[in-house]
């Protein structure tokens, strides 16, 4: 069954956003959206924030601001509004009937993009569902609004008769599809527990950050994993697990995970969460921060904020500050939740060597140090060592095999 998706046509749009105190980043929140509507394919011909207490619970900015907004959107030939929250189906109906068109917000612009970089079947399952619950939560009381929400179940016809009718439907395919999802985790989980028990098992490092902070860049330039890369939010969706191989025969897995950003769906939240947490199995998490990003602190935040939610705690974290060629001479950059930080340049690939000495230290931060002489008839030690440590060096001697390795904590030979 396919997607379903915002319409495809080019929109010319008003931004529409509220600050609710003296601050806040609602401006930074509004300049944001404007990348992600521009990402979509949309073209911003107007942006309108309104400073009050409180989001109006029933037009979302208060009634003047939508006069307002009625003579931006003919002045500027706007198609339509869209607005910085996710906004209720009262708030969608009473704009809609006020303003004589087609009202979006933040979490339908950010499920279209999505819609369009899925490409796994995992992916394409998660977005459908994310779309699903969230045209789902908005059915009763939208009337006519159904028709905007693009193709698929019941949205092309009169829509208040229709109601139950797409209730029902929408409920057995979104069943459907929490089944195909959990059948996607089982095979998941069913992996996960293979790579523990395998004797050859190699660490797993979890790549987090905020979107179009360079996650795909730095795993294509540690592991040639020929990841799409394009200055765009969101340039990639589905996870990408490559091998970075580390001095000695050391290995570690590297798995690329979706962007976070404010304000995220969640809708999405839910339906990627088994995908996300990737970085709650991880052995350690791999930060990625824009260095160059005027607001790389509220960035930060947002991330830590994001792995809160999932639970992703106790982890060893190293924060790469990433695209530090766009900041001429740097002034030492911290991450204070970090165990180590390192700057690097994923474009030029400056930096990458410290990262790979960092994650060869912390690596070696879960293993003994050994130093002893083996005997010959105990031979095959050696190999176990080269699979599931770091041998450093071997000599062959009259009573044995001297070696010099680091080896896992659990490992005993003695």
């Amino acid at each position: 069954m396919p997607l379903y998706e915002v319409e495809q046509e080019t929109e010319r749009v008003i931004l529409v956003g509220v600050s609710q105190q003296d601050g806040d980043d609602a401006e930074d929140s509004v300049a944001e959206l404007a990348e992600l509507v521009e990402t979509a394919g949309a073209v911003v011909v107007g942006t309108l924030i309104q400073k009050r207490e409180n989001i109006h619970p029933g037009t979302y900015v208060g009634t003047g601001k939508v006069f307002e907004l009625e003579e931006l959107i003919e002045q500027t030939g706007a198609t339509g509004i869209v607005c910085d929250d996710e906004l209720s189906p009262a708030q969608l109906k009473n704009l809609e009937e006020a303003l004589k068109t087609k009202v979006m917000d933040r979490t339908l612009i950010i499920l279209d993009i999505f819609a369009t970089r899925a490409s796994t079947s995992e992916g394409k399952i998660q977005v459908e569902l994310a779309q699903l619950k969230y045209r789902l939560s908005r059915l009763s009381g939208l009337g006519r609004s159904l028709s905007r929400l693009g193709g698929g179940i019941g949205t092309r016809g009169p829509g208040e008769k229709k109601l139950e009718m797409d209730r029902r439907l929408i409920n057995s395919r979104v069943a459907q599809l929490n089944r195909e999802l959990k059948e996607v985790q089982r095979h998941r989980e069913v992996n996960r527990q293979q790579r523990k028990r395998s004797r050859t098992a190699a660490p797993v490092a979890a790549i987090v950050g905020y979107t179009n902070a360079g996650k795909s860049t730095l795993l294509n330039h540690l592991t040639n994993a020929e990841v799409l890369e394009e200055d765009k939010l969101f340039a990639t969706l589905d996870p990408t697990t490559r091998i970075l191989e580390l001095t000695n025969n050391q290995k570690v897995l590297m798995t690329d995970t979706v962007g976070f950003i404010r304000k995220l769906p969640h809708h999405l939240i839910d339906a990627f969460r088994s995908t996300l947490e990737e970085a709650k199995y991880a052995d350690i998490i791999l930060h990625v921060v824009d260095a160059s990003n005027p607001q790389m602190d509220k960035q930060m935040y947002i991330v830590y904020d994001t792995l809160r939610n999932l639970e992703v705690e106790g982890k060893k974290i190293i924060t790469a500050f990433n695209k530090t060629d766009r900041i001429g001479q740097p002034e030492p950059l911290h991450d204070f939740r970090a165990e180590r930080t390192v700057h690097i340049s994923a474009k030029y690939g400056d930096g990458l060597e410290d990262l790979k000495n960092i994650l060869e230290e912390i690596l070696r931060e879960e293993k003994d140090f050994l130093e002893c002489t083996i005997p010959y008839r105990d031979a095959g030690v050696i190999q176990k060592i080269r699979e599931k440590g770091e041998l450093l060096s071997e000599e062959y001697r009259e009573d044995g095999i001297f070696v010099r390795a680091w080896v896992p904590k659990e490992f005993h030979y003695m």
